[in-house]
């Protein structure tokens, strides 16, 4: 009997943890200075359920809305997150664009 219940509490902490939405981290080293889009040294990307597709700012924890997905469910209050805008940094190349995220969004959408 102990084992039978052992057995289940194990398999039930193992199915939550495969639930669990997938995090990574990426510099801007590791995506190059060309690239990147962000005022931070390095994000966070994460796809939630619904394929909602977020980068996150590891010192505060701060959520951005990647796609229409995630900043619907902000938009709805299933999620908390501000706007991208307020990391992404101006295009030198043209200086009325931000930069592109698609780069961030194809590497969240792995993750999917």
């Amino acid at each position: 009997m102990k084992k039978t219940v052992l057995s289940l509490l194990l398999l039930a902490c193992s199915g939550a943890a495969l639930a669990a939405p997938q995090v990574i981290t990426v510099s801007r080293f590791e995506v190059g200075k060309d690239k990147w889009a962000f005022n931070r040294e390095e994000v966070m990307l994460t796809c939630r359920p619904g394929h909602a597709l977020y980068a996150i700012n590891p010192s505060t924890l701060v959520q951005y809305p990647l796609n229409d997905a995630a900043q619907q469910q902000v938009d709805s209050g299933k999620s908390i997150g501000k706007p991208i805008s307020i990391i992404q940094i101006d295009d030198p190349a043209n200086p009325s664009q931000k930069k592109s995220l698609e780069p961030f969004i194809a590497r969240a959408e792995t993750l999917c």
